[in-house]
């Protein structure tokens, strides 16, 4: 369980800004990721997503109007000391920030709290994995090799150069930016390593073992999930990285529903 004081936080933080979500249709989908019973298709209900990761001019607004998550006012357990490191100071980006660039250094608690601030939270895996297994034209491209090597060469370059702006072309949803520009948290990102019985999420040995949650991939071909599943499962709540970001998700409207 996370401290009582950040659910509060982020409970406080009131809606103050203004985004572009665009709707998806959920279904019955293939993750790598099965559900309990073996190999089962995963039922994601239909929702809201960002179009675009969280930019610094857009987290630099709500550290204004929320100023708690200033990188000078943040409590260490909710964000460690590289907590905005890159901007150059706590209410100012600075060069090494620019403001179309998606936001980094922002750990999960913070992340949270700025969805919270549009009335949305981050996207759990399978809503993410939804979203990023669509191109320009297909719903789920998957299984075309020439586009899992496309994604997979931005996972081999190192993450040394400065970010793109976000913006890049959208999938069939009109989603953008899902590949190739950051790494992006997840609601349940400490839960994705799984073993073949889902009581053992608490095994205290999990962590000895990284990607673990590769026992139970269905599809160990995709490479580029199974870095990104390591990852995010290395990770803890208040942690920072350089090339992690985040975008929020809605519940659907009521046209999307019916």
């Amino acid at each position: 369980m996370y401290p009582a004081a950040a659910i509060a936080l982020v409970l406080l933080a009131a809606p103050a800004l203004a985004a572009e979500y665009t709707a998806l249709p959920g279904g019955r989908f293939a993750s790598v990721l099965p559900a309990d019973v073996k190999d089962a298709d995963v039922v994601i209900a239909p929702f809201r997503l960002r179009t675009t990761p969280v930019t610094n001019a857009e987290f630099l607004a709500f550290v204004t109007a929320h100023p708690d998550w200033r990188r000078d006012r943040t409590p260490v357990v909710f964000a460690e000391p590289r907590y905005l490191a890159q901007w150059s100071s706590a209410d100012a980006l600075g060069g090494d920030a620019l403001p179309d660039q998606p936001v980094t250094q922002v750990s999960w608690f913070a992340a949270q709290a700025f969805c919270a601030s549009e009335g949305a939270r981050l996207p759990t895996w399978n809503e993410w994995e939804f979203a990023a297994a669509a191109d320009a034209t297909r719903a789920d491209a998957r299984h075309d090799p020439a586009w899992r090597e496309q994604i997979l060469s931005w996972y081999s370059h190192p993450s040394n150069t400065p970010l793109a702006a976000v913006g890049g072309a959208a999938n069939v949803y009109g989603v953008r930016d899902l590949h190739g520009l950051v790494w992006e948290w997840v609601d349940d990102f400490n839960a994705l390593l799984v073993a073949s019985d889902s009581r053992d999420q608490n095994d205290p040995d999990r962590l000895k073992f990284c990607g673990a949650g590769a026992l139970n991939l269905r599809d160990r071909d995709n490479y580029a999930v199974l870095m990104r599943i390591a990852m995010l499962s290395s990770l803890k709540a208040a942690d920072t990285t350089a090339n992690l970001g985040f975008r929020c998700a809605k519940p659907a409207d009521t046209k999307v529903l019916r």
